[in-house]
C-alpha cells in the first residue's frame, strides 16, 4: 500500500506530463470501446435479421444442405408434422421454443406470358402466421417495428416476389414498384398469352373468379413434381419486395406452404424440406441442439435427418463477424502500441529526472526489487486511471450517439435502422479493454523500471 502511495505522489509531481499520458490512454480506451460497441451492435443486428428469417436451428434431410438445391424434392421430410408435434411437446425443448414451423423450397420457372416473358426462380413455401411470429424476435431490444408478412390474410394462390423478379417479368406497373422502368419490348399481337399445354395445366389450378387487378399481376409457375412430371400453378402476385441482395431479389418467390406442396407433391402426401426452430434466446442453441440430437438418435432414428445452425445456413454472418473482429483487433493493437510508447516515454523521462533520488533510495537500503515495483506501480496507476476515465468517456459518447437520431443502412437490409453503440452492459468488452490497457501500461513501465533498478548507487548520487 505504501508503494502505491509513493507512486501516486510521484505521478502528481509532474502533473502536465502525467495528464498528457492519461489523455492518450483515455482517448485510446474510448476509441476501442466505441468501435467495439459499434461492432457488437452490428453483430446483434445481423443475428436478429437472420434468426427472424431462418430461425436458430433447422432440421433437414441428411445432405440436403450440400446437394438439395439441385433437387429439393428428393430431400423432403415426409413425417414432418409428427416431428414438429414431438418437438413442441418435448419437456426439455418446450420452454426454449418460440416457433417450430415447416418450410418447403422448390425450383421452377415463373412466367408472365401476357408479356411473353419467363425466368427461373426459387420458391419458398411458408406458414405465414409462423413467419409473423418469427419476425417479432428481438432478443437484443432493437428499436424496430417488424412489418407483417405481405401474404398475411391472402388466399392460397397469393405470392410475394422480389423486385428483380417483378422487373424481369414486367410487373412493375401493376405492383407499383419504384425505380423500375419497363423495357419497351414488342409483343406479337397474334401470340397467345401462354402455350397451350401450360395454359391447360394452369386452368386446373386457376381460381373460379379472377378480378382485373389480379389478372394484371398474375403469373404462372412451372415446377417439376416429386415424380418428375411438370405441374403449373396460376398465382396472384400481391406484392414485390426488395430482398436486400440482388442475387436473391432476382429469383425469390414466396408462397403459402399449402400452395407449394400442391405444386411439388400434387395429390401425394405433402412433405417439407426443413423444420425451422426459433428459440427464445441464442444462448440456448447448444442445449437445444444437444436435445435434438438425442431425439434424432432415438425417436427419429429411422429418418436420415441432420441439424443445421443459422451460422452455417448464412455464411455471410460468419464472414461479417470475422471481418469486424479483425478490424477491432487491429485497432486495439494499434492503440495499444501508441499507449505502450507513450507510457514508456513518460517512465523513461521520470527515471532520468529522478536519478539522484533513485541513488538515495538505494543508499538507504531499498533493494532493486523495491525500485522496480515503484515504477511498475506508477505505470499500473496510469493504466487504472486511464481505463476508468476511458470507460466513462466511452459510455458518454455511446449515450450521445444513441440519442442523436442517426440511422444507417446495414448490409443485407433494405430499410435504414437506428445507429446505436452498445457499450453499457457489455461487461466482457469493458473488462477486456480495461485489463488490456492496464497490462500494456505495466509492460511499458517494465523496461524503465529495470533500468532504474540496475543503476550504480555512486553514479546515481553524483548525477547532475
Amino acid at each position: 500500500m505504501k508503494t502505491f502511495s509513493l507512486a501516486l505522489r510521484n505521478l502528481l509531481r509532474n502533473r502536465r506530463r502525467s495528464l498528457t499520458t492519461l489523455l492518450a490512454m483515455i482517448v485510446g480506451a474510448g476509441a476501442i470501446l466505441v468501435f467495439g460497441g459499434y461492432s457488437r451492435d452490428i453483430t446483434y443486428g445481423l443475428q436478429t435479421g437472420y434468426v427472424a428469417r431462418s430461425g436458430h436451428l433447422q432440421i433437414q434431410h441428411k445432405n440436403y444442405f450440400m446437394y438439395g438445391s439441385g433437387n429439393p424434392t428428393a430431400y423432403g421430410i415426409p413425417d414432418y408434422e409428427h416431428i414438429i408435434a414431438t418437438i413442441k411437446t418435448d419437456p426439455v425443448l418446450a420452454s426454449m421454443l418460440t416457433v417450430v414451423t415447416p418450410t418447403l423450397q422448390l425450383g421452377g420457372i415463373a412466367g408472365n406470358f401476357s408479356a411473353g416473358i419467363s425466368r427461373i426462380v426459387i420458391g419458398s413455401g411458408v406458414v405465414v402466421e409462423d413467419q409473423n411470429t418469427m419476425r417479432k424476435w428481438n432478443d437484443y431490444q432493437f428499436p424496430s417495428r417488424p412489418k407483417p408478412d405481405a401474404l398475411t390474410g391472402t388466399k392460397d394462390n397469393a405470392v410475394l416476389i422480389g423486385n428483380g423478379v417483378a422487373r424481369v417479368l414486367q410487373l412493375c406497373g401493376p405492383l407499383k414498384v419504384k425505380n423500375c422502368e419497363t423495357p419497351r419490348v414488342t409483343i406479337d399481337a397474334n401470340s397467345k398469352a401462354a402455350p397451350d399445354d401450360i395454359a391447360a395445366l394452369s386452368a386446373v389450378e386457376a381460381p373460379a373468379h379472377v378480378s382485373a387487378d389480379d389478372d394484371a399481376s398474375r403469373i404462372e409457375m412451372l415446377a417439376a413434381n416429386a415424380h418428375g412430371a411438370p405441374n403449373v400453378a396460376s398465382l396472384n402476385v400481391v406484392k414485390a419486395e426488395d430482398q436486400g441482395v440482388k442475387e436473391l431479389d432476382d429469383i425469390s418467390v414466396v408462397m403459402h406452404l399449402a400452395q407449394a406442396q400442391r405444386l411439388v407433391y400434387a395429390a401425394a402426401a405433402p412433405q417439407a424440406t426443413a423444420i425451422v426452430l426459433q428459440l427464445q434466446h441464442t444462448s440456448q442453441m447448444a442445449a437445444a441442439r444437444a436435445r435434438l440430437e438425442q431425439l434424432l438418435a432415438t425417436s427419429f432414428k429411422d429418418s436420415p435427418l441432420e441439424i443445421q445452425e443459422f451460422t452455417t445456413l448464412n455464411p455471410f454472418y460468419g464472414q461479417s463477424i470475422g471481418m469486424f473482429g479483425a478490424l477491432f483487433s487491429f485497432i486495439a493493437v494499434l492503440i495499444g502500441a501508441i499507449v505502450l510508447f507513450t507510457v514508456g516515454n513518460t517512465m523513461s523521462m521520470a527515471v532520468v529526472e529522478r536519478t539522484v533520488e533513485i541513488g538515495t533510495l538505494r543508499a538507504i537500503g531499498l533493494r532493486r526489487g523495491g525500485i522496480r515495483r515503484l515504477f511498475i506501480c506508477e505505470g499500473l496507476l496510469l493504466g487504472v486511471i486511464g481505463a476508468a476515465m476511458g470507460v466513462l468517456i466511452a459510455l458518454l459518447l455511446a449515450y450521445l450517439i444513441n440519442h442523436a437520431g442517426l440511422s444507417w443502412l446495414p448490409p443485407g437490409r433494405v430499410e435504414p435502422v437506428s445507429l446505436t453503440v452498445r457499450v453499457w452492459g457489455e461487461s466482457r468488452l469493458i473488462g477486456g479493454t480495461a485489463i488490456g490497457l492496464m497490462i500494456v501500461a505495466m509492460l511499458s513501465a517494465l523496461w524503465p523500471a529495470n533500468r532504474a533498478s540496475k543503476m550504480n548507487i555512486v553514479d546515481a548520487l553524483r548525477h547532475v
